[in-house]
């Protein structure tokens, strides 16, 4: 499954498209095509073209730097990074499980990540190719053009993010890089003005999240043919279950499913990752590809994010959430959806279970008052394991006797789906792509797949609006078929 198409037989004697960079994403990356002279798709691949190095460079780092060090790795999910970094040295102190005030805190800062963060990527980085079509005129298909088309979509979608953003603010201290989440616990509490401001439009926000739900169903009902086929192939899921198999975001254990439903991994603990998955490094990208290694690097990739989780567990937890993901399980006919423009259906379901339950947490006590560090028999080795916006994020670090961290292991939620966005890149290309004209359209389709991953290319920042593009057509002679360029 993996090998397919990704090394061309004789790539000196094929033309070559370059989309360079990828627009509407965080980060930057580049999608290469190798076509045959028949125009057939040979090879597709997806390059992360950013090197980081922060499993490297934290190294003798003491550990309680740690999680305000790691979570500069993106300006949009810093909280997840944050999060999994304080989960993964709560064992070093030996607080596990931290004191229940920190763990709730923890909680609500993390589902107000992901609120945000879904309400960011839908309304502003995929809506416009959702709302208006693929092949859209760009100077339309964007932020901009959504708000004067659908006033009340974009302005629901800036208020959501907002709130969510104040989430964070209240619980970490500040919206972007807060200090809240710290080895062993968190550094404050709300106080009850800050609860009471949440509260203020906690229903309201669920209501829109709701909206939110119904819409991208509504999308997806409305290009049926296009939702099912468009970039679809088959994989794994892998996600965090709880104890009862409900959807966790926070803290659980791994669970896999083979492509056809059936669980193939269940009950992993986060602590013993390794002995599921594996990664592997090739050479044209500085993004890893994760495997599980008793299906080995070629069949054991794997998708995970929001349609893995939706799919992957038995129920959510609030009501509201569970009967839109009820919906969504019965129009697959109840069996695994597989094709990427799900994403966008099952990011809004969790928006919404996201903001029931912030709604929900504001009335418990423990925000207010309770400890708020937790210690414990020392240890040397840790991992957090939490579902971040885009899929599972792991964390793994040993510390020496002087508290100096000694190894640092990071796997970002879109390096678990690396295989699947090379994967679908290439089927895409292989349907929409006949090697002799090239339009921004054509080229979006690609980008349209790509985005629906809600991939973190660096784990940086969004960016938004039009990149500067320069894309080629070469023949087998050098030659040049075409060019197109976008400058804005």
């Amino acid at each position: 499954m993996a090998s397919e198409l990704e090394t061309a037989a004789n790539p000196a004697n094929l033309r070559r498209i370059a989309i360079d960079p990828i627009s509407r994403v965080e980060g930057h990356g580049k999608v290469t095509l190798l076509l045959d002279d028949a125009g057939r798709v040979q090879q597709a691949r997806l390059h992360i073209v950013e090197f980081r190095g922060f499993e490297k460079f934290i190294q003798g780092r003491p550990y309680w730097e740690a999680p305000v060090m790691v979570q500069r790795l993106c300006g949009i999910c810093p909280v997840s990074h944050q999060i999994a970094a304080a989960k993964a040295l709560d064992h070093v102190v030996g607080a596990v499980p931290p004191p229940p005030s920190a763990e709730k805190m923890r909680r609500l800062m993390h589902y107000g990540q992901i609120l945000q963060s879904h309400a960011l990527h839908f309304f502003m980085l995929s809506s416009p190719d959702l709302l208006f079509g693929f092949d859209a005129d760009v100077a339309r298909r964007n932020i901009v053009g959504v708000a004067a088309e659908y006033p009340d979509v974009a302005r629901q979608g800036v208020a959501l993010r907002k709130w969510g953003q104040e989430v964070i603010r209240h619980t970490s201290g500040k919206r972007v890089h807060g200090t809240g989440a710290v080895p062993g616990g968190i550094n404050k509490l709300l106080s009850a003005a800050e609860r009471d401001e949440l509260l203020a439009d906690a229903d309201q926000m669920v209501a829109w999240s709701q909206e939110a739900a119904t819409l991208a169903r509504r999308l997806a009902e409305a290009n049926r043919a296009q939702f099912d086929q468009f970039g679809f192939f088959r994989s794994s899921l892998m996600s965090l279950v709880d104890a009862r198999g409900a959807l966790e975001l926070y803290h659980g254990m791994l669970r896999v499913r083979a492509a056809d439903g059936a669980i193939i991994a269940d009950g992993v603990n986060d602590q013993d990752y390794g002995s599921l998955i594996k990664e592997e490094v090739k050479s044209w990208t500085y993004m890893k590809f994760p495997y599980l290694t008793q299906f080995g690097p070629d069949d054991g990739w794997y998708k995970v994010g929001p349609l893995a989780r939706v799919q992957n567990c038995d129920f959510i937890s609030t009501p509201l959430a569970e009967q839109e993901r009820r919906v969504f399980i019965d129009a697959a006919g109840g069996q695994i959806c597989h094709s990427p423009l799900a994403y966008h259906w099952t990011r809004m379901i969790e928006m919404l279970h996201a903001a029931e339950l912030i709604r929900d947490m504001l009335a418990d006590p423990d925000l207010l008052s309770g400890e708020r560090i937790g210690a414990g028999p020392r240890g040397r080795r840790g991992v957090g394991i939490i579902e971040a916006p885009r899929g599972t994020l792991i964390h793994e670090y040993e510390v020496g006797e002087d508290d100096l961290i000694t190894m640092c292991n990071l796997i970002v939620s879109t390096t678990h789906n690396n295989q699947a966005m090379n994967t679908a890149v290439r089927e895409v290309a292989r349907r929409y792509i006949d090697g002799q004209t090239l339009t921004e359209g054509l080229l979006n389709h690609i980008e349209v797949v790509v985005r629906a991953f809600d991939p973190c290319l660096s784990c940086a920042t969004h960016a938004l609006g039009q990149m500067p593009l320069i894309v080629e057509l070469v023949d087998a002679d050098g030659a040049r078929v075409d060019r197109m360029v976008r400058d804005p």
